[in-house]
């Protein structure tokens, strides 16, 4: 019976290392990994892969959503450290200044407790103040580039049937997720810089502003969701303006998420675009989510700009980790993705369905 019940206990015991993530220096407390808002598409995919990989990692782990909120995820971290957290993962909700990222570096640089930053941006200054701090994102601007050359190439193949008032010029519309987000003022920047690149060379005029009173040439999602709601809005907004039968319909939909032009496709639709038998207006989008591969499958959408979620939570979870495990941070990380001591770039592709 003795036997018996030390056999039990040990399985016990073994079973309990599983669950919180024992062996490598992993064992005691938990993986805390704090998500802007759970409602971002592309947030979620990253948020399904790493759950997947955190279990078959035998990592315990306990997923927090600030809802958009700064303030709120800022007191999520302080109680997940209380509670003895080991390892941050933070999807920073306030990317317009330092203070909120360099206020959970000192929160943890003061237990000790690495950090691992994704997605959003944090400046390298931030970052390097604390050793044990890594971001894990994407050359932001390589997004707006390969979208602005795919947009390009696409309108010099297409010009004609795109310039649907034979005005010889194309009028588009820019979706902007958030201001102040580094991310989106990179594709704001080069989708519409590196189109105009290339349609230069082809002899052709840069693209034109639908709304010549706008002098910032986008519209931002005011609450900073980058939300297909937003998009829809504006586009129902435009098309009671902006139509075939005026003369100025809007030729080009840009945006700098697949949310932002799933809702565009959704008022288009709505209007009698963009669906089978009828006439497109091209929608461009970035992250290459599973309902935009769709729309672009449908011919609904032209094409997006790939952002590898399984590739990031794969990265994050190597370097926690190489952190837990007390290893070189980088270990298991592509050397070509790696810039510096403070960061890793995830590659982007693009992706129009062919």
């Amino acid at each position: 019976m003795k036997k018996l019940l030390a056999t039990v206990l040990a399985l016990a015991f073994m079973l309990g290392l599983t669950a919180c993530g024992g062996g490598d220096g992993s064992s005691g407390g938990e993986v805390s990994v704090f998500y802007y808002t759970y409602s971002d598409t592309y947030i979620s995919s990253v948020r399904s892969a790493m759950d997947k990989l955190l279990n078959e990692a035998g990592l315990k782990y306990q997923n927090y959503d600030a809802n958009g909120n700064q303030t709120t995820q800022t007191e999520q971290v302080t109680t997940a450290l209380a509670k003895g957290s080991k390892l941050l993962v933070v999807n920073v909700v306030d990317t317009g200044s330092n203070d909120a990222a360099q206020n959970i570096i000192d929160q943890a640089k003061a237990k000790d407790v690495p950090v691992i930053f994704f997605n959003r941006s944090v400046e390298e200054e931030v970052v390097s103040s604390y050793d044990k701090c890594v971001f894990v994102g994407t050359d932001y601007e390589m997004a707006g580039h390969m979208q602005g050359q795919m947009i390009g190439e696409y309108l010099v193949e297409n010009y004609n049937a795109v310039d649907l008032n034979g005005d010889g010029k194309i009028s588009y519309v820019m979706f902007k997720g958030q201001e102040g987000n580094m991310e989106a003022i990179a594709r704001t920047q080069f989708g519409v810089e590196d189109a105009d690149k290339v349609l230069v060379e082809a002899g052709k005029p840069n693209l034109e502003f639908y709304d010549a009173s706008n002098s910032k040439k986008y519209l931002v999602d005011q609450n900073g969701q980058w939300s297909s709601a937003a998009a829809t809005d504006y586009m129902n907004t435009i098309l009671s303006q902006y139509s075939e039968a005026n003369n100025n319909m809007v030729e080009l939909v840009i945006a700098n998420n697949d949310e932002m032009a799933l809702g565009a496709v959704s008022a288009l639709q709505t209007a009698g675009y963009n669906k089978e038998g009828a006439k497109v207006i091209p929608v461009f989008g970035v992250d290459a989510t599973d309902a935009a591969k769709d729309a672009i499958s449908k011919g609904a959408m032209i094409g997006t700009i790939k952002q590898d979620a399984d590739g990031m939570a794969s990265a994050i979870t190597t370097i926690g980790q190489n952190f837990l495990g007390e290893k070189d941070t980088f270990e298991g990380i592509e050397s070509d993705n790696v810039v510096g001591t403070w960061r890793v770039n995830i590659p982007y592709g693009v992706y129009t369905g062919e």
